[in-house]
């Protein structure tokens, strides 16, 4: 059992374990943002346009998509998924294939994904709290966006990437070895979904 349970930690922390994460991760984010991409052009020639994914009016990407917190800067927020999850999915496959970057790009990374992470977490809260609707593909965005977010933050603490003072980098090592990182994604996850269930209860299937 204890060599099994060694076995399961050491794949966990390998870089093909983390960057496939990431790769997969980032892969759903593109996908959603180019559906979203399209059902935004769809709105702006039709606004009463019927989605594939308004299922009631808890589930409506249409009412998501109509709101103005949807066009933030203008213009789709997907078109930045566009634009973000190409760059993440190449820094996946490159290191994937041996390529180590060096530190001060992959601080970059870091700075510029934790941007994105609390963008989707504030699209997410206008959602649930303003909008009153759900849209499923920003959700995939959030689910994801949060497992590439936890994946770069593992691979970055693990590598002494992110420039920090010895004691918190030893704090956050330690931590990262003990899986620790893993249980708060887990239980991120689940207290995303409990909010969601709390909120809406049974008008999620109405």
């Amino acid at each position: 059992m204890a060599g099994l349970l060694g076995r399961l930690h050491r794949i966990r922390h390998a870089n093909a374990w983390l960057f496939t994460t990431m790769l997969v991760s980032s892969c759903l984010s593109l996908l959603a943002s180019f559906v979203l991409s399209v059902e935004a052009v769809t709105l702006a020639a039709d606004p009463n346009a019927n989605l594939s994914c308004n299922i009631n009016s808890v589930i409506s990407c249409g009412t998501v998509g109509s709101a103005w917190q949807s066009h933030l800067f203008g213009f789709p927020n997907a078109f930045l998924g566009l634009i973000a999850e190409p760059v993440v999915i190449t820094l996946a496959v490159a290191s994937l294939a041996g390529v180590r970057f060096p530190r001060g790009f992959m601080f970059a990374a870091q700075v510029v994904y934790t941007v994105g992470l609390v963008f989707a977490y504030w699209l997410l809260y206008q959602s649930m709290f303003h909008i009153g609707a759900l849209c499923p593909w920003c959700l995939l965005v959030t689910v994801s966006t949060t497992l590439v977010f936890s994946t770069l933050t593992h691979v970055n603490i693990r590598d002494r990437n992110l420039f920090l003072p010895p004691r918190v980098q030893a704090a956050l090592s330690t931590m990262i070895r003990a899986n620790l990182d893993l249980m708060v994604v887990v239980i991120w996850m689940l207290v995303l979904v409990l909010a969601i269930v709390v909120k809406y209860g049974d008008r999620l299937f109405g």
